[in-house]
């Protein structure tokens, strides 16, 4: 079984990580900076950066943050928010990212997760899906979850998948923030369709909703998380330490 990964979200807002619940109620955390530097040092295997305004702002990521941040950690970093054009995905490489996550500007021309693999390779390109269910069906959500596209989400993940996308990030709006565990019945629906790495995101709240993922779904690569993290609740050392004893492998 390939080692699976825990990655860390910053959620940047103004400069600032902030968190909320069900993509609502934003409350302040910490400088993205030194947050970023401490998971970097601390286990995480992997980081995401999100500018999670740019796209309703209709403005560009913030660069400067960025820089920093991808200057300090030595671990891949994911970073999407306001990526639009191949001139997005060009300006935030150059400042440092591996990766370049992608959700509103696909949805509003899935021609650019096409170009982007062209040009950066698969594996650079990561779709970034919001998904709740709307009378119990699942539904693509643009501009930070605040925009119902009206879109049925796995058809679309699959879509972006088979454009080129190298890797999914699940955002269910329905766990974010709950602290009830991932959405088992949405990753695994998405798991199903698509042959790239998937990683869960919204809802863990302890260690063992890790192990429940990963032993629920073994076809999920990595979970996402946020708050937990961010206010100490779980470390990711005594996380990774339980995944081994439950037989799941992690790297420490």
């Amino acid at each position: 079984m390939i080692t699976k990964r825990i990655i860390p979200c910053l959620d940047v807002r103004d400069g600032r990580v902030v968190k909320g619940v069900n993509f609502e109620g934003l409350s302040d955390v910490s400088s993205p900076v030194e947050l970023a530097r401490y998971y970097s040092e601390h286990g995480a295997d992997e980081l995401v950066f999100y500018d999670i305004t740019a796209s309703a702002e209709g403005r560009r990521l913030f660069t400067d943050i960025l820089t920093e941040v991808a200057s300090k950690i030595f671990i891949p970093l994911t970073v999407g928010g306001g990526i639009n054009t191949l001139e997005d995905f060009d300006r935030v490489l150059k400042c440092g990212a591996d990766k370049v996550s992608v959700n509103s500007g696909a949805i509003r021309n899935p021609a650019l997760i096409t170009e982007a693999a062209k040009r950066y390779g698969d594996q650079c390109v990561v779709i970034s899906a919001d998904v709740k269910r709307v009378d119990g069906v699942f539904r693509v959500f643009a501009k930070g979850g605040r925009e119902n596209t009206g879109m049925e989400a796995i058809s679309w993940i699959k879509q972006c998948v088979e454009r080129g996308a190298g890797e999914v990030v699940l955002n269910s709006i329905d766990t974010d923030g709950v602290k009830k565990g991932f959405d088992l019945e949405m990753l695994d629906a998405v798991c199903r369709v698509v042959n790239v790495p998937v990683i869960a995101s919204g809802g863990a709240g302890k260690i063992e909703d890790f192990i429940t993922l990963f032993h629920t779904l073994p076809g999920v690569d990595a979970g996402l998380a946020a708050s937990i993290f961010h206010f100490g609740e779980v470390k990711i050392s005594d996380l990774k330490a339980a995944m081994k004893k439950a037989g799941i492998p992690a790297r420490v």
